[in-house]
C-alpha cells in the first residue's frame, strides 16, 4: 500500500474522491536510513523472536480464512482557540473484508439521502477498501492497510528484519518484551519500522507501533499503533488501530488528522434465545407460556410483529452489526422498562436493548427491541459521582425509541416471512432500512418529552440538554458521525434535533467551565470482544480535567487496551457468581459511576439500575 501524503487536504475534498494530492505540497525530503545500533540478543530473547515469527504466521493464516467487519472513522482536525483542536470534517467506512483476497468488492456502502428517508443504500460497485482508497488517495496492497493489522503478511522473519531488545513491559496483566524492529538495508521500502510488544508466555505479538519504511516527498506513510486481543487460547487477533499525523506547518503542533480502525466479527453465530431473554422481569408482565388460553386477535398481531422482530435481530447479528447479548444490554433494558413503569404503562412484552457496534450516532426500535449505537452510548457516558448525568442522557435517548414503540411505529411485518431475510450479509443496509419516517419521529419526540416529564425522570433532562448543545457546537465537522447507517439520527434534515425542546431544559454550554462536560470522547465507556461481538463496560480510572483541551467531546482518542489473557466461558451448569459490589464513591464530580448492580426492571418506585 502506498499511503500517500499526510492528509493536509480537507476531507471535504476527499469526499468528492478528488485526484491524487500534489506531492509538491509536502517537501518532506527522504527518510534517513535507520542508523540505530543493534545490540546482540540473549539466547532467551532470540528464542522469543523465533517464536513470534512462527506465531505471526498463524495469525496471518487465521485472518486470511475469515471475513471480519472492518470500520474506519477519520477526523480531519483544525485548531480551536478554546479547546486546542476540534474536528473540521470526517469520513466513515464500514465493510466486510475478505483478507484472503486483500480487497473484497462487497461492502456496507453509504448512499444518498432524500427527504423523509434514504435511497441507494447499497452500491455494489464501491467496495470498502476501494472506496477508502479513493477517499484518501491511496493505492491498497499488502504493504499498506493489511500491514497495519499484520506486521508483514509475507516476510516477517529474521532475514528480513533486525531486532533490538529495549525493555520488559506490562500491557494490562500481560507481561511482554519490547523490541525495536527495522527492515534490513536491502529491499526495505514499504516494510514495517518501529516497535513490537511480544507477550512472554506464548510469543505472540500483542501490539506494534510505527510506520512503513521508505517515505519520500512523493510518498509518506502514516504512523499507526496496532493492538490485538487474546480471543482464544494462544490466539491474538487484530482489534484496533489508531493513526494520526501532526500538521508540519503548525507552530503549536496541532494534529492534521486522526483515525481509528476497528475489527470484529471473527466468529459470527446465531444468538441463543435463552441468553437474549434471560431473567428480565417487569411488574405487570404476564408469562403467557404458563397459560393455556387461546390467542386473541390482538395477541396474534403482536406475535406476528414479534416474529418479524426476531428475524431481523437475528439477521443483523449474523451480519455482525449488533452485539451478542450481554450484561450491559440487560442494564439498558432495565432503564427502558423503568420508563414504562414510571409512566404507569403496562406491558406484557418487556423491552429489550441491544448495541449497534457501528460508529455513527443513531438509535432505532425494531419491534420491542431498541438498538443504540456504541458511540451514542460512549459519548453520553459523562462520569459523575452519582451517575446522574449518564443516567439522564440514556433515559433521553431510550425514551425516544420507547415512544416509537408505544405509538405503534413497528417494524415492517413483511420480515415475518423468513424468505425475506435470505440475502448476503453485506446487503443488510440495503435490505433492512429500519429508520422511521419524519412524521413518526416528530410524534415520537413529543411523546418522549411527555415520558421524561414524570417526577422520577424530569431532573435528567438538563444533562441531555448539554449533550445536544455540545453536539450542535461541533456539528459542522461531524457529518459522517451524525449520519446513521441503519436507524434514526438525532437530527432533522434542517440541522435541528428531533428533541429540540430538550435544549432549553438545561444551562448554557460553557466549554471553559471545568465542572461542566456536555459529551465524552468516542470509545469512552464500552469496549468489545472481537471474537464473540459482546460489548463490555469499562471501568477506567478517573482523570481530572485540567483545561478545556481535556474535554475532547465526540473526538477520536488514541487506543490503549488493558490486555488480559483469554478465559474459557464459565460452565453454564455452575451457580451464577454473586453480583459485584458497588464501587466506592469518588471524590470528584467527574468520577465514574458505580459498577452495575441488579438490572431487573421493577416498578416506578424502585431505584434505577446503577451503571
Amino acid at each position: 500500500m502506498n499511503l500517500r501524503t499526510k492528509f493536509t487536504v480537507s476531507i471535504a475534498v476527499a469526499l468528492a474522491f478528488a485526484p491524487c494530492l500534489s506531492a509538491a505540497a509536502f517537501p518532506l525530503g527522504k527518510k534517513k536510513p535507520n542508523e540505530q545500533e543493534v545490540r546482540k540478543l540473549t539466547p532467551a530473547q532470540s528464542a522469543l523472536i523465533d517464536k513470534a515469527v512462527a506465531r505471526e504466521a498463524i495469525v496471518v493464516k487465521t485472518i486470511k480464512d475469515r471475513t471480519p467487519i472492518v470500520e474506519t472513522y477519520i477526523q480531519n482536525m483544525r485548531p480551536d482557540p478554546v479547546m486546542g483542536q476540534s474536528p473540521d470534517a470526517d469520513l466513515h467506512f464500514l465493510g466486510r473484508v475478505d483478507f484472503g483476497r486483500v480487497i473484497n468488492d462487497t461492502a456496507y456502502a453509504r448512499g444518498d439521502r432524500q427527504e423523509g428517508g434514504k435511497k441507494n443504500l447499497f452500491k455494489h460497485s464501491l467496495g470498502y477498501l476501494t472506496g477508502l482508497s479513493s477517499a484518501l488517495h491511496l493505492t491498497y496492497h499488502e504493504s499498506g492497510f493489511v500491514q497495519m493489522l499484520l506486521v508483514d503478511s509475507k516476510d516477517f522473519n529474521r532475514q528480513t528484519y533486525t531486532f533490538s531488545y529495549l525493555r520488559n513491559d506490562f500491557l494490562g496483566t500481560v507481561p511482554t518484551m519490547v523490541f525495536d524492529v527495522a527492515p534490513t538495508k536491502h529491499n526495505a521500502f514499504g516494510r514495517f519500522s518501529g516497535r513490537i510488544w511480544i507477550e512472554r508466555n506464548g510469543g505472540n505479538i500483542v501490539r506494534f507501533n510505527g510506520d512503513f519504511d521508505g517515505g519520500t516527498a512523493n510518498r509518506q506513510f502514516f504512523h499507526f499503533d496496532s493492538w490485538r486481543t487474546n480471543v482464544q487460547e494462544g490466539l491474538w487477533m487484530p482489534t484496533s488501530v489508531y493513526c494520526e499525523e501532526t500538521d508540519p506547518k503548525s507552530p503549536t503542533h496541532s494534529l492534521e488528522f486522526k483515525a481509528v480502525n476497528y475489527i470484529w466479527g471473527y466468529s459470527l453465530k446465531v444468538p441463543s434465545k435463552d441468553a437474549d431473554e434471560a431473567s428480565l422481569q417487569v411488574e405487570g408482565a404476564v408469562d403467557e407460556s404458563a397459560q393455556a388460553s387461546d390467542v386473541s386477535p390482538l395477541q396474534a398481531s403482536r406475535e406476528w410483529v414479534q416474529q418479524a422482530e426476531d428475524n431481523v435481530i437475528d439477521r443483523l447479528f449474523i451480519a455482525g452489526l449488533i452485539d451478542a447479548p450481554s450484561d450491559f444490554d440487560k442494564t439498558l433494558a432495565a432503564l427502558a422498562n423503568n420508563i414504562l413503569a414510571y409512566n404507569n404503562i403496562p406491558s406484557t412484552r418487556p423491552l429489550k436493548v441491544r448495541t449497534l457496534l457501528t460508529e455513527p450516532l443513531e438509535s432505532v426500535a425494531i419491534g420491542n427491541t431498541i438498538l443504540l449505537s456504541k458511540s451514542l452510548i460512549d459519548t453520553t457516558a459523562v462520569q459523575t459521582t452519582d451517575g446522574a448525568q449518564q443516567m439522564g442522557n440514556l433515559n433521553a435517548i431510550l425514551a425516544f425509541q420507547v415512544a416509537h414503540i408505544i405509538l405503534g411505529h413497528h417494524i415492517d411485518t413483511k420480515y415475518a416471512f423468513s424468505d425475506r431475510l435470505m440475502f448476503p450479509s453485506e446487503s443488510s443496509f440495503q435490505k433492512l432500512p429500519m429508520h422511521h419516517t419524519d412524521q413518526d419521529n416528530e410524534e415520537a419526540a413529543k411523546k418522549a418529552m411527555e415520558l421524561l416529564s414524570v417526577k422520577d425522570l424530569s431532573d435528567g433532562q438538563q444533562y441531555f440538554s448539554l449533550y445536544l448543545q455540545q453536539l450542535q457546537a461541533r456539528l459542522k465537522g461531524l457529518k459522517a458521525l451524525t449520519d446513521p447507517q441503519l436507524g434514526d439520527s438525532l437530527l432533522k434534515q434542517d440541522g435541528t434535533f428531533w428533541m429540540q425542546a430538550m435544549v432549553g431544559k438545561g444551562g448554557k454550554l460553557n466549554n471553559t467551565d471545568l465542572k461542566q462536560q456536555g459529551a465524552m470522547p468516542l470509545a469512552a465507556f464500552l469496549r468489545f470482544d472481537p471474537w464473540t461481538d459482546q460489548v463490555i463496560q469499562m471501568h477506567s480510572a478517573y482523570e481530572p480535567l485540567l483545561s478545556a483541551r481535556d474535554k475532547l467531546p465526540f473526538e477520536i482518542t488514541p487506543v490503549y487496551l488493558k490486555l488480559s489473557y483469554w478465559q474459557p466461558p464459565a460452565d453454564p451448569a455452575a451457580a451464577p457468581a454473586p453480583a459485584a459490589a458497588p464501587a466506592a464513591a469518588p471524590t470528584s464530580s467527574n468520577e465514574a459511576p458505580a459498577a452495575p448492580a441488579d438490572t431487573t426492571a421493577t416498578t416506578g418506585t424502585a431505584a434505577p439500575p446503577q451503571l
